[in-house]
């Protein structure tokens, strides 16, 4: 086993004419539930390695800078945030850092993949804690349809935590405008703030989704911040969309933002964030800045654009 794993390197598309390759220590899972491939690699490079249908979800080396952006931000700028839904999120790295929040009761976490779910509660160290929470409420379904199912005003905080828009895939469906209006924006309490991982934010790779996916978030929500940081696992810069159901909501200083980590977390410092870092990532280059004021194009059922992605062992 040992000669054949100095052999094996994973190799993932990141466009028609490129890809990139790691080398693995060793395949720590590898295994197909009704809805896609399930692995879990050991690298040199990255540590453990989530890879879901081939394309890497997750590493132990910068998984928390991804989390930390995806959650912080929405929770801290909400007022005392309690009721957090998760859309996707199955690896619970997500839902690990929604629960470092004093304020919050309850979170509602759906992943369609219950193979995922039971896969990383067991074997994600980092996250096992999350999955035992008695705050947690872990649904295997479609996010939608238990959305849809929640009284209106139910979350103070939505958080889109899904796979990226690929072209065949039902998860864009989770990124239209239709979605957004209708379901995300009714089950959001007065007050209540979305988010939404964005898929590539590069000034090379920001029309891909990311201008697309800001546009249709501005179509239905009255203040939405763009902000972006490097996720070097993901080979780009990435995005998130935030957004504020209060016209008179948006960016705390810097300040205010460091006094509330202080005040609300658990006391673990974060790895990544804090009101100045947070303050940088939402002054976009200007290519992207333009290209996010020149989008027109939303997402809906029959008009959507794709991310590339597909993995292969080799």
């Amino acid at each position: 086993m040992a000669n054949y794993a100095k052999r094996l390197w994973l190799e993932e598309d990141l466009g028609d004419d490129y890809r990139w390759s790691y080398r693995v220590s060793e395949v720590l899972f590898s295994g197909r539930s009704e809805f896609q491939e399930i692995d879990l690699v050991d690298t040199p490079t990255w540590g453990k390695v989530l890879l879901l249908d081939g394309k890497m979800q997750s590493t132990e080396a910068d998984e928390q800078v991804y989390h930390e952006l995806l959650v912080h931000p929405p929770l801290l700028h909400h007022a005392g945030p309690k009721r957090v839904f998760i859309m996707g999120g199955g690896e619970g790295a997500t839902a690990r850092e929604v629960l470092r929040h004093k304020t919050v009761e309850q979170v509602v976490m759906v992943d369609i993949d219950k193979v995922v779910t039971d896969f990383c509660s067991k074997h994600l160290e980092r996250n096992t804690k999350a999955f035992a929470d008695p705050r947690l409420t872990l649904i295997n379904d479609d996010a939608r349809t238990q959305l849809e199912q929640a009284a209106d005003g139910s979350f103070d905080i939505v958080i889109g935590d899904l796979a990226d828009p690929l072209d065949g895939g039902p998860c864009y469906q989770l990124y239209t405008q239709e979605f957004y209006r209708n379901v995300v924006l009714k089950k959001l309490a007065p007050g209540g703030i979305f988010i939404t991982q964005s898929g590539p934010a590069g000034f090379l790779s920001c029309k891909e989704v990311f201008s697309s996916i800001h546009a249709t978030v501005r179509s239905v929500f009255p203040v939405v911040v763009p902000y972006a940081q490097h996720i070097p696992s993901f080979c780009d810069i990435w995005g998130y969309n935030m957004a504020f159901t209060d016209a008179a909501q948006g960016p705390l200083s810097p300040e205010e933002l460091d006094a509330r980590i202080a005040a609300r977390l658990d006391g673990v410092p974060l790895h990544f964030l804090d009101g100045p870092t947070f303050q940088g990532l939402r002054h976009l280059n200007k290519m992207v800045r333009t290209a996010l004021e020149q989008e027109t194009e939303v997402y809906t059922k029959d008009n959507a654009r794709f991310i590339h992605g597909a993995g292969v062992k080799a």
